[in-house]
């Protein structure tokens, strides 16, 4: 029988009972967190950059955010915005069960682009988009200008389900993904970008 090297991939990492439990919670809620591969995938870039100052859009029920304060230096601070509070308390239970000290992190209820628009320029190491904003290339366009030089941005779920690649796909987000995707990879003067199969697919850009 063939191996599914995806599959493989994506449990190559365990997750712990603390980050299976809060999985659970985010089925229960109905919200929607990062696969492992891309948990481990994160944990290991924000080790690798030394990150000190993250920014998550999409809190989702406290996942994400469990792998990249793992992978940050330890004085580090996670911003996670999420306009919907349930998410941002459940997140709260799981970096509590983890032992994160709570100035490691703010959890933002309130919208994207009013949040993201308020942020300092380039004051951040990483930016994680893992949930799609109302407006992906404002979220683009402001992660630029809060990035610092060298600093990455990522977009989760770049594939869109496996629509992003058919041309016959013209729903909104397939389309606003799809042409985010042109506009970065484009864009040689301002990012380094490529395209991972992690998860639903990572599209990354690290700043000039």
């Amino acid at each position: 029988m063939k191996v599914d090297m995806h599959t493989y991939a994506e449990a190559f990492i365990s997750e712990d009972e603390i980050l299976t439990r809060a999985r659970a919670r985010g089925v229960e809620v109905g919200t929607r967190n990062i696969s492992s591969g891309t948990g481990a995938f994160l944990h290991h870039l924000a080790h690798l950059i030394s990150a000190q100052s993250v920014v998550e859009v999409g809190t989702g029920s406290g996942v994400g955010g469990l792998w990249l304060l793992r992978g940050m230096i330890e004085s580090g601070t996670l911003t996670s915005i999420d306009s919907e509070a349930e998410h941002a308390r459940i997140a709260k239970v799981a970096f509590t069960e983890a032992e994160i000290s709570p100035q490691r992190y703010r959890l933002i209820t309130n919208p994207v682009m009013d949040v993201m628009s308020k942020l300092t320029d380039r004051a951040y190491d990483l930016v994680v988009l893992c949930n799609d904003p109302e407006d992906l290339s404002f979220a683009i366009d402001e992660s630029y200008r809060i990035l610092r030089t060298g600093g990455v941005l990522v977009i989760d779920s770049f594939f869109g389900g496996g629509k992003v690649c058919d041309p016959a796909q013209r729903d909104p987000r397939t389309i606003a993904l799809r042409d985010a995707g042109k506009s970065i990879k484009l864009a040689t003067s301002t990012w380094v970008t490529s395209l991972v199969g992690v998860g639903d697919g990572l599209l990354l850009a690290t700043k000039r």
